[in-house]
C-alpha cells in the first residue's frame, strides 16, 4: 500500500529509507517546539498553549505536504515569521497578539487565492531577483540581531537628551514610578554587555556550544544544544527546576483553549478594519508576510529539489508557467499556504518549509512518506509538555543566532558591483534587522529599486506590481508621519 500510494520505486527509494529520512528531519528541526512558545510568550500569549498550537500546526502542515504533495518537507511555523509577530506587529505596529493571529490567517488565505490563480507567477517574476536574494538574507540578518539581543549581549545607553518619550507620552524631563516604554532618538549608543549576568553568561556558553555542534555536522545539533544549555543552567541559578508533571498537560490544553480560534473572534480579524490608516497598514503588513513565506518556500524547493531530482524540468516550467496545482511544486506551495491559515487558527506565527529537511534529503528522503514520519514525530512530542516552561530563553537565542547566520548564505549571490542593484538590496537588509522590521525592509529596497531605475529611465525594468506596491509603502509613511 505505502509504495504504490507514494510511489516508492518510481522515486528510487523504499520504506526504511523513507522513515530514517524521517527522524533525521524530525530530530534537526525539533528545537521549534521549544523557540516558538519562548518567543510568542512575550507578546503575552501563554508559552504553554503556543506550544500545542505549534505541535499540531507542523503536524498538519506537514502530512498535507505528505499525503497531498507527496513530497519529504516539513513544515512548522517559520523563525522570521515568529520575529515579524511579536517584534513588528504587535511590538511596533502595536497591535495585539489576537489581531496578529488574525493577519497570519489572512496571509493563508491571500496565498491559497494567489496560488490558486496567476497571480502567484505575477509576482514571483515582478520580483527581480537580486532583491529576493536581499529579502532572504535581509531576514537572516534580522533574526541573528534579534538572537545577539535576547541573548543579553547588547546594552543600549541612552542619553537623556536623546529621549523622545516616556510610557508613550512626550518626554519632558520629569520622570516616572514605573517605566514600561522609553523611546529615543539616534543618539542611542549599543555597546557589548560586561557578561556578569549569570543568563548572558549562559547564553554565551550555549552559542559557544551549539557553534561546535553545528561546525562538527553533529546531527539533532539545535536540540542537544537547548537541552545541555537548559542544564548547565541549573547550577548556575538560570534554569527553572520546577516541573510541573501530569499538571502540565492539563495547563496546556487549557492555555491552547485561549488562543484557538482568536484569530477569527471579535478580537482578531474583525478588530483590524476600523480605518482607511489601519487597513493600508494590514494590507502591506499581509503583503510583506506573504511575499517573505513565498521566496522562503520557493527558495527552500529550488535549492534543495532540483539537484536530487525531486522536482523535475517539467516541473519547475509548469509551475513558473501555469495556474492552479499541477506540478509537485505548486501543490507543495498549496500545503504551505493551508499550513498558515491553519496556524493563524491554532494559534502561532505563519508556517515555512524548513531547510532542515535537506538533512532529511540527503539521507535518502523522496516522497511524501518521509513527511509522514516527521508528523508522527511532532504528534509524540507532546509528551514534552512539563519542559516547556524549563527551558530559559538563553537556551534558545543562540538558535536564532545561528540561524540568522546561515539565511545570510544568499547576501553572496547579491552583484554588489552593480551600484543599481547594492543599494536596494543593502536598505532591505539593513532597514530589516535595523527598524526591527520586514515590511519596512522590503519598503525600503522596493522604493529605492524604483527611484534609482527611474532615475536612470529603466522603466522596462520595473514591473507595475512592483510600482503598486512601492506607491502604497510611500504612502502607509506619509500616513505614519501625518499622525
Amino acid at each position: 500500500m505505502l509504495e504504490r500510494f507514494f510511489k516508492l520505486s518510481e522515486n528510487n527509494t523504499n520504506v526504511r529509507t523513507e522513515i530514517i529520512a524521517g527522524m533525521t528531519t524530525f530530530v534537526a528541526m525539533a528545537y521549534i517546539i521549544f523557540l516558538n512558545p519562548s518567543v510568542l510568550a512575550l507578546t503575552g500569549m501563554p508559552s504553554q498553549g503556543v506550544f500545542l498550537a505549534t505541535i499540531l500546526t507542523a503536524v498538519t502542515g506537514t502530512l498535507i505536504t505528505g499525503l497531498f504533495a507527496n513530497l519529504p518537507y516539513a513544515l512548522a511555523p517559520s523563525i522570521g515569521m515568529q520575529a515579524m509577530f511579536t517584534y513588528t506587529i504587535v511590538f511596533g505596529l502595536g497591535y495585539t497578539w489576537q489581531q496578529a493571529l488574525g493577519m497570519v490567517f489572512l496571509v493563508g488565505l491571500v496565498d491559497v487565492i494567489i496560488t490558486l490563480t496567476k497571480v502567484r507567477s505575477l509576482i514571483v517574476k515582478s520580483i527581480p531577483v537580486q532583491l529576493k536574494h536581499a529579502i532572504a538574507a535581509g531576514i537572516g540578518l534580522y533574526i541573528a540581531y534579534i538572537g545577539l539581543k535576547n541573548a543579553g549581549f547588547i546594552d543600549f545607553l541612552v542619553d537623556g537628551q536623546n529621549i523622545i518619550s516616556l510610557n508613550n507620552k512626550p518626554f519632558d524631563g520629569g520622570g516616572a514610578k514605573v517605566v514600561e516604554t522609553l523611546t529615543s532618538n539616534g543618539g542611542t549608543t549599543p555597546q557589548l554587555t560586561s557578561f556578569t549576568d549569570p543568563a548572558v553568561l549562559l547564553a554565551l556558553i550555549g552559542l559557544v556550544l551549539l557553534v561546535l555542534l553545528v561546525i562538527a555536522n553533529v546531527p539533532g545539533a539545535f536540540l542537544i544544544s537547548v537541552f545541555v544549555t537548559t542544564l548547565i543552567g541549573i547550577p548556575m541559578g538560570v534554569t527553572n527546576t520546577h516541573i510541573s508533571g501530569l499538571s502540565a498537560f492539563s495547563t496546556t490544553f487549557h492555555d491552547f483553549g485561549s488562543i484557538f480560534g482568536q484569530a477569527l473572534g471579535t478580537h482578531g480579524l474583525w478588530s483590524m478594519f476600523t480605518s482607511p490608516k489601519d487597513i493600508l497598514i494590514v494590507i502591506l503588513t499581509v503583503f510583506s508576510m506573504g511575499l517573505s513565506g513565498l521566496f522562503d518556500a520557493i527558495g527552500t524547493f529550488i535549492g534543495t529539489g532540483i539537484s536530487t531530482g525531486i522536482f523535475s524540468p517539467a516541473d519547475q516550467k509548469e509551475f513558473y508557467e501555469n495556474k492552479g496545482f499541477k506540478s509537485k511544486m505548486d501543490r507543495g506551495l498549496v500545503a504551505d499556504t493551508f499550513a498558515t491559515m491553519f496556524a493563524g487558527i491554532f494559534g502561532t506565527s505563519n508556517t515555512t518549509t524548513f531547510i532542515e529537511a535537506s538533512i532529511g534529503i540527503k539521507a535518502g528522503g523522496r516522497t511524501g512518506l518521509t513527511a509522514v514520519v516527521v508528523a508522527i514525530g511532532f504528534l509524540s512530542s507532546i509528551i514534552a509538555a512539563p519542559l516547556v516552561n524549563v527551558i530559559p530563553s538563553a537556551a534558545t537565542a543562540p538558535i536564532l543566532v545561528v540561524v540568522g547566520i546561515m539565511m545570510m548564505n544568499e547576501f553572496k549571490l547579491i552583484d554588489w558591483d552593480d551600484i543599481e542593484i547594492a543599494i536596494p538590496a543593502f536598505f532591505t537588509a539593513a532597514f530589516m534587522a535595523f527598524s526591527y522590521s520586514i515590511s519596512y525592509g522590503i519598503a525600503a529596497g522596493f522604493i529605492f529599486f524604483v527611484l534609482i531605475k527611474s532615475v536612470k529611465r529603466k522603466f522596462s525594468e520595473i514591473s507595475i506590481i512592483l510600482w503598486l506596491v512601492s506607491i502604497l509603502f510611500v504612502l502607509n509613511f506619509v500616513v505614519m508621519a501625518l499622525n
